[in-house]
């Protein structure tokens, strides 16, 4: 990640350079948001689109041109609530005046006449003309940001309304050529449009691991699919409801508990539609919470919408589009749930109800996202939002939840909700990462493996909640007929506390036509029965003390998965020994510094009483004369301090270093697929316990692959 960023521009990257080419005037620098946007409340699309207009470019005196245009308009034009009063004295004053504000329309059927009301100058009863209300219909639900132009004109009578709207221009793009978006995508690899997505949405892709990324796009999937149904519940601070309320003009956040039928859906007093009838996405913020009161009606009302895309109240079904989103924090851990309740333990009574529960499509699950920090979010270049917004918007026209089929065949046990869920995700997916819908087949099962995880999440937990369901089998087989398993990352976590009903294997295919997972796609690991022979066994993350077998094979680890440290897993191998040669050439960066000295100490541990133990690392020098100079520095501190472990340590360095190995005298090499740096980042205040404890760490994809070499000199002496 880059240093933070003045306005002259942070170091681009090659990413940054690609992306201006290929899309001129739509991306913008996510850094200036933070700049410009200062105490004003204005959603991020609304500054994007502004920033887009005036300092969508890289050159530094544009750039700094452009934000003083935009800083002067937020200054002039942007409504704070506490200067509502003088704003309104300053329209009196000239006449006339150009706002920035959220404006909301409502019929006066008293008059017949459609009033705005607007949200922070605090005036309403604004006569609106009914072209400008046909043209943007959202204007009738929930409000829109607009730039308005109001004048003042009082007649002398205390009834009328002295307030006029001359003007009314939503903020948000007039025009989105979508064959050039499809056809520059073929500019970029796959990790580069991920990467590019990411930083469109403000978050910084060198942070993320593959699964995270493809996590945190699964959020986008309801603007770009029709009538998606997801929920992500997790703990607080990870972002959950940003992106409903910051990302599009299309979306809109609500408080769960403020929702009702006639709001949702129809007014049965005036006939008018809710809000699913105008956005593409609406969000129930603060959807968990046990004790809350929900009206029965809705439930039902909702039910219906999801499973049938359509809803009744009186004499008149009708069809909508929104897809629903269901965000909520959980209060209790993973295994908490899983040992005395379920995954939807948080959600009112009401809710956690198995008919509603089988009509979600998508589970995200919300404990694999970090807390936000500050170093999450980019200073390098992304879509404008509001552009990306449009795009996802006229996709939702286009179904890509078929472009499996060409090498996958879905499990027959799958039912058609179950389908169904799979497809929307898959689609949602592919329309993000591929909108031309042609991906090769490694990037198709990978993103199949996630859609088929987040529907997967939802059956096993209504499986527990109702004992009249039976477990499925999530399963997809290859042209060759061999059947690969999906599994979820707390399954193979928590695997004696997920399954509280054995799945029936008795009419499953022959064993040797089935696959392990951990060969494929982004969640490779698999669960303990496609495990290979000899494999040393993954133990639960709630029996620490317990070691794995000591065997040759290989042990695979799933991105986002907890539960690993190297007294597990690499200590066993280490008992007795006297010399160790760790082959690593990333040991450069402080966070590497620190995974070699836990791993000095996972050494210390298993030495025998009284013997030294002589470790040489092998790594390659840092690529800066400046960071190599303090690369040798922490290695010499290392040095200094392993000696009161009875650890002699040294070291070299070798500049065509590639592979990554622990070779003790013990008998044992262990191949280090990522080496030590298996961890992803975590925010290492010393408060926090994942700096004690490596198992409440999360991992990267990576491997152990455990050879037994038979050389076993001087072990113990």
């Amino acid at each position: 990640m880059s240093t933070p960023a003045s306005m002259d521009g942070p170091a681009r990257d090659p990413l940054d350079d690609l992306t201006i080419s290929a899309f001129p005037g739509m991306v913008v620098r996510k850094d200036l948001v933070k700049a410009v946007k200062g105490n004003a409340l204005v959603p991020t699309y609304v500054l994007e689109y502004l920033l887009a207009q005036y300092a969508a470019t890289d050159d530094p005196a544009t750039i700094r041109s452009g934000i003083e245009d935009v800083r002067r308009i937020l200054r002039d034009h942007y409504i704070h609530r506490g200067d509502a009063r003088l704003v309104q004295s300053t329209i009196r004053e000239k006449g006339r005046h150009r706002v920035i504000d959220k404006v909301s329309v409502a019929l006066n059927a008293k008059t017949d006449v459609y009033e705005a009301e607007f949200s922070n100058l605090g005036i309403s009863q604004v006569p609106v003309s009914p072209d400008i209300v046909k043209a943007r219909e959202k204007l009738l639900t929930g409000g829109v940001w607009c730039l308005c132009e109001l004048a003042y004109a009082h007649s002398g009578d205390p009834k009328s309304i002295p307030w006029f709207l001359l003007s009314l221009k939503p903020i948000q793009l007039s025009h989105l050529d979508l064959a050039a978006y499809t056809t520059q995508r073929a500019l970029f690899t796959t990790e580069q449009w991920i990467d590019l997505l990411i930083r469109s949405i403000g978050f910084e892709p060198s942070l993320f691991g593959t699964r995270t990324k493809l996590l945190q796009l699964t959020r986008l999937i309801p603007f770009v699919e029709r009538n998606d149904n997801l929920i992500e519940l997790g703990p607080k601070g990870t972002g959950k409801s940003h992106i409903y309320s910051e990302f599009s003009p299309h979306g809109m956040l609500i408080s769960g508990g403020e929702v009702t039928v006639a709001k949702l859906f129809v007014n049965n007093a005036n006939r008018q539609i809710g809000l699913v009838g105008y956005w593409d996405t609406v969000a129930f913020d603060e959807f968990a919470g046990r004790k809350k009161r929900v009206d029965r009606a809705l439930v039902d009302i909702l039910k219906n919408y999801m499973a049938n895309k359509s809803f009744s109240r009186g004499v008149e079904t009708l069809g909508a589009e929104a897809s629903l989103v269901f965000i909520g924090n959980t209060s209790h851990s993973v295994p908490y749930m899983l040992k005395n309740s379920d995954l939807f333990d948080e959600l009112p009574e009401q809710y956690h109800d198995p008919a509603f529960l089988d009509r979600i499509h998508c589970y995200l699950p919300g404990w694999e996202f970090e807390q936000i920090r500050s170093e999450m979010f980019t200073d390098h270049y992304g879509f404008v939002v509001d552009y990306l917004a449009e795009v996802l918007k006229a996709m939702r026209d286009i179904d890509y939840s078929d472009r499996y089929q060409q090498w996958f065949t879905l499990s027959p046990d799958l039912s058609t909700r179950d389908r169904d869920g799979v497809l929307k995700t898959f689609s949602g997916l592919m329309k993000l990462i591929h909108p031309s819908g042609d991906a090769p087949r490694e990037d198709v099962e990978a993103l199949l493996r996630i859609a088929m995880e987040g529907r997967k999440r939802v059956k096993d937990q209504l499986v527990r909640i109702d004992s009249t369901m039976a477990p499925v089998r999530f399963r997809y087989s290859d042209p060759a007929g061999a059947w690969t398993p999906v599994t979820t990352v707390e399954e193979d976590e928590y695997p004696d506390l997920y399954h509280r009903v054995p799945i029936d294997e008795g009419d499953s295919p022959a064993e040797d036509t089935v696959s392990s997972s951990r060969d494929h796609g982004a969640r490779p690991a698999a669960p303990p029965s496609s495990r290979t022979p000899g494999h040393p066994a993954a133990p639960s993350p709630a029996e620490p003390d317990r070691a794995p077998s000591l065997s040759e094979g290989i042990q695979r680890f799933a991105e986002g998965r907890h539960g690993f440290s190297y007294d597990r897993y690499l200590g066993p191998y280490l008992i007795g020994a006297t010399n160790v040669r760790v082959v690593d050439p990333y040991i450069r960066a402080r966070h590497q510094m620190r995974n070699l000295v836990e791993f000095l100490e996972t050494i210390a541990k298993a030495a025998t009483a009284g013997a030294e133990v002589h470790v040489h690392l092998t790594t390659k020098p840092d690529d800066s004369e400046e960071y190599r100079g303090r690369q040798r520095a922490d290695l010499e501190t290392i040095c200094a301090n392993a000696a009161v472990a009875g650890i002699d340590f040294d070291y070299d360095f070798s500049s065509t270093l590639h592979d990554r190995s622990i070779h003790a005298n013990t008998g044992w090499t262990i191949i280090l697929g990522r080496g030590l740096d298996v961890f992803q980042p975590f925010d290492t205040d010393w408060l926090d316990l994942r700096l004690r404890q490596q198992r409440y760490r999360a991992v990267k994809e990576f491997t152990l692959t455990y050879v037994r070499d038979g050389e076993e000199s001087g072990v113990g002496e």
